[in-house]
């Protein structure tokens, strides 16, 4: 059974500093090993109030599938916060997230419980 990989490009202008980083273009590949399938997926700065536009459109992240996210080359926040939405419209968020720390984000659901694991 073959993986699927969908690409996202977010087009986030935030201004916040960068520093030294393992992923200097905050790039990263998100893995959903949650065991539901994910409608809406929002990125924005931590700074912001608001989510934005939902990235997947009209797709869906299927548990298993991975969605690579691309940056837009001025975005500059160094701390991002991450919604996932379910069917239903049920939600998950991470606070502080950033994406110069890893290359791959893993979102899974353990005894009812969201984790994040970054590699």
């Amino acid at each position: 059974m073959g993986r699927t990989i969908l690409s996202i490009f977010i087009l986030l202008a935030a201004i916040a500093g960068g520093g030294a980083a393992q992923n200097p273009k905050l790039d990263f590949r998100l893995e959903n090993r949650t065991g539901i399938n994910i409608h809406s997926i929002y990125m924005t700065s931590h700074d912001s109030d608001e989510w934005g536009d939902d990235l997947m459109e009209d797709d869906i992240l299927r548990d298993g599938e991975d969605l690579d996210i691309e940056f837009h080359p001025k975005a500059g926040a160094r701390l991002w916060d991450l919604r996932i939405e379910d069917k239903e419209g049920d939600s998950v968020e991470w606070e502080s997230i950033d994406p110069t720390k890893f290359e791959i984000l893993t979102l899974k659901i353990v005894k009812g419980k969201p984790i994040a694991e970054w590699r």
